[in-house]
């Protein structure tokens, strides 16, 4: 596990959830819930939705309004390789690339341009130790 993982134990990390939803059947509603609920700031990043579990919800990465410790992605690897390379302009190199949101292609080029990386693993079940609320 990279350094990543550590940055969970910091009640003052951030994540922003590429994904979020209101739907509890999908990771990506589960997932933000769950971080809120252990006392992260999160912030859910989805151009679909207005609001989140009712916190305001961002169409892009680059509209949150504070730069996130971790971008944690829940999208399908198409997607999630389109806002790593927009993560990466902005200087955004924590991914947490949750199961199901990564491919090959997605891991090269994480690798390639040097981001501090978790690919496969679930932020719930490493952050289960934590709670900061």
């Amino acid at each position: 596990m990279s350094g990543l993982a550590a940055l969970l134990a910091d009640p003052t990390t951030t994540i922003a959830v590429v994904g979020a939803n209101d739907d509890p059947a999908k990771y990506g509603s589960r997932i933000y819930r769950d971080l809120k609920a252990k006392g992260y700031t999160v912030f859910p990043v989805n151009p679909n939705r207005d609001t989140v579990d009712g916190d305001p919800a961002y169409d892009t990465i680059e509209d949150l309004p504070e730069e996130p410790t971790i971008v944690n992605y829940v999208v399908p690897p198409p997607r999630t390789r389109r806002v790593l390379q927009k993560a990466k302009e902005l200087g955004l190199t924590n991914a947490w690339v949750q199961p199901g949101a990564e491919s090959p292609e997605v891991v090269e080029y994480l690798d390639r341009e040097g981001f501090d990386h978790v690919v496969d693993a679930c932020i719930m079940v490493q952050s289960r130790p934590y709670n900061h609320a």
